[in-house]
């Protein structure tokens, strides 16, 4: 008959050392995804502020080519064509610009939105273990002897 291996149990040393190395991993992604959070909301602003100035850029740009366009009609020389032409392709630039900014935007918005949810997640495993940790290590409290009462 062949002999059937015995089940390892674990010894209590190695699982303190597994649960300790748990936590620790833990606080290590927590911190990490804090990091990770602030850069990437640093990177939003910045792409914000971007955003927000190649609208303005646009925006001057669309009333000069308006007010150029009408220029055209009363007097058609070749200097307001030709500003007209550069305003246009200025434009054509800023048009550009801005759908790499749109783009890099919302890829930016959506990794940041998971990294928030996952720092959160982590971070709240990390309070509610130490919580419990806190509980667990209370020193027991010595029950007091009763006095019995003499007749």
């Amino acid at each position: 008959m062949p002999k059937s291996k015995k089940a390892t149990v674990m010894k209590s040393a190695a699982l303190e050392k597994l649960v300790s190395g748990s936590m620790n991993n833990l606080q290590v992604a927590c911190d990490d995804g804090a990091k990770a959070v602030a850069t990437r909301s640093s990177e939003a602003k910045k792409l914000l502020a971007e955003s927000k100035r190649i609208s303005k850029k646009r925006a001057i740009l669309i009333r000069r080519r308006k007010t150029t366009a009408l220029k055209l009609k009363k007097v058609a020389d070749a200097a307001t064509r030709k500003a007209l032409r550069d305003v246009e392709k200025e434009l054509t630039a800023i048009k550009k610009m801005a759908e790499k900014v749109r783009i890099n935007k919302t890829s930016l918005a959506e990794e940041l939105k998971a990294l928030k949810e996952n720092q959160k997640r982590a971070a709240t495993y990390l309070n509610v273990i130490e919580k419990a940790d806190k509980i667990l290590n209370k020193p027991k409290k010595k029950k007091r002897r009763r006095r019995v009462k003499k007749a």
